[in-house]
């Protein structure tokens, strides 16, 4: 190999490294929980559901929430939702509601909801759903973006991509079983 070719070769497997040290960092470091602000932020927000019609995201105070932000376009969070599904499915007798903030068009959101049947609420935020998730921590705007809550809206969990049923059920189990105990 010629000295140039050799230098091209360094420069690309460096940069390959620190591009995947850099999603490993957005994965690992990318949130800041906010405290009690979170709570607030919900309560104020209002988005459209896949009808159109305006939903406070208040709604679902005293459940233990979990808040998806996801997109059609992004890959992971297509891998995340059949997961999210199942654990809605599972749990939503025991004080669970899983909402998705599909930061989308809502045509398209529509489509893809219907093709995957999601159990959940989907509420449409458009290219904003990016600034709403930044509020809530996600500080670089990346996707999927998770928040979960206990019941009295206090954040337990604040994780920037994909998410898996295992990774869930280990956070909310405590969460249900407290809320379950509470009545």
């Amino acid at each position: 190999m010629r000295k140039p070719a050799k230098i091209l070769l360094a420069v690309v497997v460096a940069a390959a490294a620190l591009a995947a040290g850099g999603y490993v960092g957005l994965t690992r470091y990318g949130t800041d929980a906010p405290a009690d602000g979170a709570r607030v932020v919900l309560e104020r927000t209002a988005l459209p559901d896949l009808a159109g019609k305006q939903v406070n995201l208040g709604t679902w105070k005293g459940k233990v929430l979990v808040v998806n932000f996801w997109a059609t376009w992004c890959a992971p969070c297509r891998r995340e939702i059949p997961g999210l599904i199942g654990i809605q499915s599972k749990h939503a007798a025991n004080g669970l509601q899983i909402v998705g903030i599909a930061v989308d068009q809502a045509d398209k959101v529509r489509a893809y909801a219907k093709e995957m049947g999601i159990n959940y609420p989907i509420l449409v935020a458009g290219m904003e759903g990016a600034s709403l998730s930044r509020e809530l921590g996600n500080r670089t705007g990346a996707l999927p973006f998770t928040l979960v809550l206990d019941r009295d809206g206090k954040v337990m969990k604040s994780h920037l991509g994909m998410i898996t049923p295992e990774e869930l059920e280990k956070l909310l189990d405590p969460l249900l079983a407290e809320a379950a105990k509470n009545g």
